[in-house]
């Protein structure tokens, strides 16, 4: 079903063009939301958000989740001075609907995001960055798009060029300033080159139509993407401008490769596979730390919201990766594949440290933000499957309001405060744990709670024949 011929991303246009004649008023697509729940009352109340992620990064890739040698004193401190996530889920097993998830606050199957380099942003739906910027935010977006191709004119990546055409769908055209971005992965040192040589890994990082970049490519990716991430703020400072920046690393996905610097760290701890993986990571590590001293020095991390998490579990089962103590890895709808590192940090919301067991989302993003500056976007694409975390961070939101429903090639599942329903085999069987008392989902109690496993199949019934009503464009009507 196509849009009417004025649709909604003909109105948005006119919609950032007014914002800018207004100087940041907001544009015709937004409207003031009411101030409850916590959110913002007026124009001054803009934070600048950063929403920074890792691919392949399990539950268990931190220090301060217990790992017994990976060192990532960042992460570490950020879940000692902020809001640490307990429960928070990427919102997918894997990268590419995780992210589109992040970016609309809407599960990716309603836009056809089904997995990894299948579809792409769809036209029709309003990203986080083109709602922004009906409110005079700068955008900027840094590392891994994994949302549609870059190039129609050359071979890139997985899908970039004519053979890709089609999902032709780059950062730039879904609301973005400025962009430094892949298609998809990159080796995590010297990320243009195959592993161990000078030849041509085949991915570029594009700056625009047809524009790649050319220099200061070489090294730790995490510091490459970082060195583009902060003179963009910077900019936004010096102009008195509020920023969105998107800073999507590619660390730790394969292939993984870390600089003797941080291979020094772990001489003599594990194999060589797991040095390189721990090393690329401390590094990333490194480039976050880079990041919140950059904020203090320039007087404006109070009033960010510094986003960070991971878009799956780790890979491959035998793999350097840990789930901690979870079922499951990436492509698994258990636990460990969608469970991640999740932290906030934004002084001026959240002046002393908590943790939260609270079931939050990629999926809270956008209304989270959205709410945070009183706006309401008329022609985002209904509905939402995210929520408004502003609640949870000011210490009143003690459940989640509604369930988090996954599906992931054949696998389906929700899960709420206490339950989650998990099928493998498109539901033909159903399992039913209780995550508050097992995390871990070494017992499955479907059996004993069939009124409980039949209330959470209804539940996602309707949810899927949402979804599938939105992959036809009936959101877009």
């Amino acid at each position: 079903m196509s849009p009417p011929p004025l649709g909604r991303r003909a109105f948005l246009k006119h919609a950032l063009a007014s914002a800018a004649a207004m100087a940041g008023g907001a544009g015709c697509l937004a409207r003031a939301a009411p101030s409850a729940d916590g959110a913002a009352t007026g124009a001054a109340d803009r934070p600048n958000v950063i929403l920074a992620m890792t691919d392949d990064q399990g539950w268990g890739d931190t220090g301060y989740n217990g790992h017994p040698v990976l060192k990532t004193p960042t992460l570490d401190a950020m879940a000692r001075a902020g809001l640490r996530f307990d429960r928070f889920y990427s919102g997918a097993p894997v990268c590419s609907p995780t992210r589109g998830s992040a970016m609309t606050g809407r599960h990716p199957y309603r836009y056809g995001i089904t997995f990894a380099n299948v579809g792409h942003m769809r036209p029709e739906e309003i990203t986080l960055a083109e709602a922004l910027k009906t409110q005079g935010y700068t955008t900027g977006h840094f590392g891994k798009w994994h949302l549609g191709t870059l190039t129609r004119t050359e071979k890139d990546s997985n899908r970039g060029g004519p053979r890709g055409v089609t999902h032709y769908a780059p950062p730039w055209k879904n609301g973005f300033d400025v962009c430094f971005s892949t298609e998809a992965k990159v080796p995590t040192w010297n990320p243009m080159c195959q592993p161990g040589t000078d030849k041509p890994y085949g991915t570029a990082y594009w700056t625009g139509p047809e524009t790649k970049a050319t220099e200061n490519l070489s090294g730790d990716d995490s510091r490459i993407i970082m060195d583009r991430a902060l003179p963009f703020i910077r900019d936004a400072v010096a102009r008195k401008t509020p920023f969105l920046t998107v800073i999507w690393f590619h660390t730790p996905h394969e292939p993984v490769l870390a600089g003797e610097k941080y291979l020094k760290m772990y001489e003599g701890a594990g194999s060589e596979k797991e040095r390189h993986f721990w090393g690329c990571l401390t590094a990333m590590d490194e480039q976050m730390g880079r990041l919140r001293d950059e904020l203090r020095r320039l007087g404006v991390a109070e009033h960010t919201m510094l986003w960070f998490c991971a878009d799956n579990g780790p890979e491959h089962r035998t793999g350097p990766g840990s789930a901690g103590s979870l079922r499951g890895r990436k492509r698994d709808l258990f636990e460990g594949g969608i469970r991640v590192p999740g932290l906030l940090e934004w002084p001026a919301r959240l002046p002393r440290p908590r943790t939260t067991a609270v079931p939050c989302s990629t999926s809270d993003y956008v209304p989270t933000v959205l709410a945070a500056l009183g706006f309401e976007m008329d022609g985002q694409p209904e509905p939402t499957d995210g929520v408004n975390l502003l609640p949870l961070i000011d210490g009143r939101m003690k459940e989640r309001p509604r369930p988090i429903a996954f599906e992931s090639r054949g696998q389906i599942a929700l899960v709420d405060n206490r339950w989650k329903l998990l099928t493998r085999d498109k539901g033909k069987t159903w399992m039913l744990f209780d995550l508050a008392a097992d995390p871990a989902e070494k017992n499955d109690l479907a059996a004993e709670h069939p009124t409980v496993v039949a209330d959470m199949r209804q539940t996602l019934d309707a949810w899927r024949a949402s979804c599938q009503a939105s992959r036809a464009g009936e959101d877009y009507a």
